[in-house]
């Protein structure tokens, strides 16, 4: 029959066009020059290491991470978004399906000379798109990669999250050890005024040597508070970072600083495939890349297919029997003949935006890298300067001890005795600052490669 014919013409068109290629191909990522610092090997692609500070083998450390990981605010965000993006995906691939109403209807109307009659229908009208030209199909695998996207959003959030909580903790234990060389040099300098005051009471020394002393002691007490009331904020920023409210942490003193982890000698390049924005970007590369495969497919027809089925009858009573049945089905092609120029500015925007996502994946790959450099570089300087810092305090320990023995010989004032105090304080306070600081770089690097060393 003719209709027959007309369904296996437009049959075979659709078959013949299926065999198209999709319009848009798996994106190229752009290149980004490496270091020569870091060794060039072929591995596979590697996962964020989920607990790479337990090297740091600290029980307090290990169990905030663990209240963090249900209690922050951030990453509660960025989960919402991943699940925004979810039900993004699950629309753009529904579109690949056909769809199905149930339409009723009740009208009356009147023909020219003719008598007013009621029309009751109820029809199940069905269609589908063929995606000739995967305009669908690029439109879900863009949705794809942003969900993606914004699941390494999410691990990024997650890593910072871990990393600052590392370093809020490097900091506190810093700000102890720097308390307690300060208290000790308070107990010394108060210990030191005291005996100047006897000495003045005795006509010894004059009142400028216990003026001297007394401003000694009264500068390491306003020292001293000043860095217990960082350490008090820091634990505040602990509570915010756990997602509960400020001055809730109560956290006892430890003896030391966390013990660093040995560095690699070289880091392998393909350490930087972990990094959650550098998968981020790649995803992005990927989603508008499809996206400018979708607006070059609006420029093609689209090929449909239509069905509809049910019944129409002036009556309700009667309305469902077999003499009252329609239906019809058949194929449609659109075009779009007439825009104004709107698709073209559509895929004018798409190249655009995929230009952009590549150098957008390029910087970062740099800044990776640079980060990588610049914190693996400070992790063995401040080891190196840890060791000369050391020697310094210890030079200037004895020579603190040689003006003490000197004043009391009465061979030197007490002007000698303050210059080697603040000398040797202002020494271990920098060697502490060094530590924490090497502690803080060896963590950022981490955080940098998105694990362990």
């Amino acid at each position: 029959m003719t209709y027959r014919l007309i369904y296996l013409a437009a049959l075979g068109t659709c078959l013949a066009l299926s065999g198209c290629a999709n319009l848009f191909k798996p994106a190229k990522l752009p290149s980004a020059p490496a270091m020569p610092e870091m060794q060039q090997t072929e591995v596979p692609m590697v996962s964020i290491d989920p607990d790479w500070w337990t090297l740091f083998n600290d029980p307090v450390l290990n169990q905030w991470q663990t209240q963090m990981a249900t209690g922050n605010v951030n990453m509660q965000l960025l989960a919402a978004r991943v699940r925004q993006a979810q039900a993004t995906l699950a629309s753009a691939q529904s579109s690949v399906w056909p769809t199905a109403t149930l339409n009723t209807g009740v009208s009356r109307g009147q023909s020219a000379g003719g008598q007013p009659t009621n029309t009751l229908s109820v029809t199940a009208p069905l269609s589908w798109e063929w995606d000739v030209w995967g305009r669908l199909d690029a439109t879900a695998t863009a949705a794809q990669a942003g969900l993606q996207a914004s699941r390494e959003d999410l691990a990024l959030a997650r890593l910072s999250a871990q990393a600052s909580l590392v370093q809020t903790y490097v900091a506190i234990r810093a700000a102890e050890q720097q308390a307690a060389v300060l208290a000790l040099a308070q107990t010394a300098y108060e210990r030191a005024l005291q005996l100047t005051r006897y000495r003045y009471e005795a006509g010894v020394v004059s009142a400028a040597d216990v003026a001297q002393a007394q401003l000694q002691v009264s500068s390491t007490q306003a020292q001293l508070m000043d860095v217990n009331s960082n350490r008090t904020q820091l634990l505040h920023a602990v509570d915010v970072l756990l997602g509960q409210a400020p001055g809730q942490m109560q956290l006892a003193p430890a003896a030391s600083l966390p013990v660093v982890p040995p560095l690699p000698e070289v880091v392998p390049a393909s350490l930087l495939q972990r990094r959650p924005d550098v998968r981020a970007a790649q995803q992005r590369v990927l989603s508008a890349q499809a996206n400018a495969g979708a607006a070059q497919a609006a420029f093609f027809p689209s090929l449909s297919f239509t069905a509809t089925a049910g019944y129409s009858n002036n009556s309700l009573g009667n309305l469902f029997s077999a003499s009252h049945l329609l239906w019809s089905m058949g194929p449609g092609l659109a075009l779009n003949l007439i825009d104004g120029g709107k698709r073209k500015a559509a895929e004018a925007e798409a190249l655009a935006a995929l230009d952009a996502a590549g150098m957008a994946y390029k910087q970062t790959v740099l800044q990776g890298l640079q980060e990588v450099q610049d914190n693996l570089v400070a992790a063995y300087q401040l080891q190196l300067q840890s060791q000369a810092q050391a020697q310094a305090l210890q030079a200037a320990q004895r020579n603190l001890s040689i003006s003490e023995a000197q004043y009391a010989a009465g061979t030197v004032s007490y002007l000698n005795v303050v210059t080697a105090q603040t000398a040797a304080l202002t020494a271990e306070r920098s060697l502490l600052d060094i530590q924490s600081r090497r502690v803080l770089a060896v963590t950022q690097l981490m955080k940098n490669l998105a694990g362990r060393l």
